[in-house]
């Protein structure tokens, strides 16, 4: 019999890694521009697209086990749709055989214009997905490539893009009319409240049923086919969902930055979302930021090496493969046994 009075074993604490994680996320994001860091805002504005890039497309292959070579022709185009409303705002669509019709627009407001380019990136998101999600693994990577191959060559060529000049001086414009974004502070607030709101968004799509049945589907798709899913709808919608977030990522790089040009869809750039998010854990939440942050960190550091950086970046990812199978993010989460 085990008398009253008999001490009771302590429950294991269970530590919360996620929310450990997102609070020293957004402590750095509030600290990193002031004393006695007073990090450059337009980096710090550049690290947080890209790192928005990175976890969108961390969106699709990671938990969607989709590996896409093709999508800087998201991030790319959204930048230049967002750039040309922001600056220009006529839409110009085409009729016929070298006929066009002009809608006269003014200049959009810089949420308006991110906002277009953002819906243009899923709906191109949308095509390209439905005719890449037929094949899988090799295949479904090349089809990708081949496209945003297509669109880059579009770009190149378009005239609204201002070819291999891209479309310059971008204006920052006035928040819904009233906030000024013209001043680097200004815009680095704006772009954090973005980013942290399309992470959070991830977050919640990665753990709902959707997120679930989404990781079935990376596991084992023929079980998944058996249980009654059809996968194929699934993920067409994973691939709209990151192309949208990536075009997001995109467009407000373009306002943010004054700057859309051909290095957005060049195909290195997709092979750069790739690295940031094996460097920093595949199929982590937090991994695709800590990928991004470092390159970045890398680019900006390093920019006096030149054509070195890119030899750099080779070694760190040669030695991430070999020492850090993981990646950063994914191996401190195995040593600490969390969730990251």
């Amino acid at each position: 019999m085990v008398a009253e009075n008999a001490a009771v074993p302590a429950k294991p604490v269970r530590i919360n890694g996620i929310a450990i994680a997102f609070a020293a996320m957004v402590a750095v994001l509030v600290l990193a521009p002031l004393p006695p860091f007073s990090l450059y805002p337009v980096d710090l504005i550049r690290a947080l697209c890209f790192a928005l890039f990175a976890c969108a497309f961390n969106l699709l292959i990671g938990y969607g086990g989709l590996l896409s070579f093709g999508h800087a022709m998201f991030f790319g185009w959204a930048a230049y749709v967002a750039a040309h409303l922001a600056k220009v705002g006529a839409i110009s669509l085409p009729y016929g055989a070298g006929n066009w019709i002009v809608i006269p627009l003014p200049p959009l407001t810089p949420e308006l214009a991110i906002l277009g380019g953002t819906v243009f990136a899923g709906v191109l998101g949308a095509i390209a997905g439905s005719l890449a999600i037929r094949r899988q693994g090799i295949y479904f990577a090349m089809i990708t490539l081949a496209l945003a191959q297509m669109m880059y060559f579009f770009a190149l060529q378009a005239k609204f893009t201002g070819g291999e000049d891209g479309i310059q001086a971008v204006p920052r414009g006035r928040l819904f009319g009233v906030i000024d974004l013209a001043g680097n502070t200004a815009m680095y607030v704006f772009v954090a409240a973005v980013f942290l709101a399309a992470f959070a968004l991830i977050y919640r799509i990665i753990n709902s049923p959707f997120g679930e049945v989404l990781k079935a589907i990376r596991e084992n798709e023929p079980r998944a086919i058996s249980l009654g899913y059809k996968t194929e709808r699934y993920k067409l919608a994973a691939f709209v969902m990151s192309a949208a977030l990536a075009g997001l990522a995109g467009a407000t790089k373009a306002v943010a930055i004054g700057l859309a040009s051909l290095t957005d869809v060049q195909w290195q750039m997709s092979g750069e979302v790739v690295l940031m998010t094996l460097v920093g854990g595949l199929g982590t939440v937090f991994g695709p930021v800590a990928g991004a942050a470092i390159i970045i960190a890398m680019q900006t550091q390093l920019v006096s090496a030149g054509q070195w950086v890119t030899i750099i970046q080779g070694i760190i990812f040669v030695a991430c493969v070999l020492l850090f199978r993981r990646g950063i993010v994914g191996e401190l989460a195995a040593r600490l046994r969390i969730r990251l």
